[in-house]
């Protein structure tokens, strides 16, 4: 099993303690890459594969580095409902 195999069992867990670089390096190997929205944007987030014409947004979480789990969940949705995983 491949790190990234075990990274989406990870995430289909949905723990508590799954990072954003966790989330960030899944997506990269998934075919997506980062997008800041500029200066303004704050912590918002924008990954983008343009091979499926998707685009997922995430909150960069701070301090920490731990996802909330209803970003973890909706993750999981959305590579889910555009057949990723």
């Amino acid at each position: 099993m491949s790190k990234i195999d075990k990274l989406i069992n990870r995430l289909k867990q949905k723990p508590k303690d799954f990072t954003y670089d966790e989330a960030k390096k899944l997506l990269e190997n998934l075919g997506f890459y980062e997008e800041n929205k500029g200066k303004t944007s704050g912590s918002r987030v924008s990954f983008i594969n343009d091979e499926l014409n998707e685009k997922i947004d995430l909150h960069k979480p701070h301090p920490n580095n731990e996802l909330k789990m209803y970003v973890v969940k909706n993750l999981l949705e959305k590579l889910y409902e555009i057949g990723v995983i």
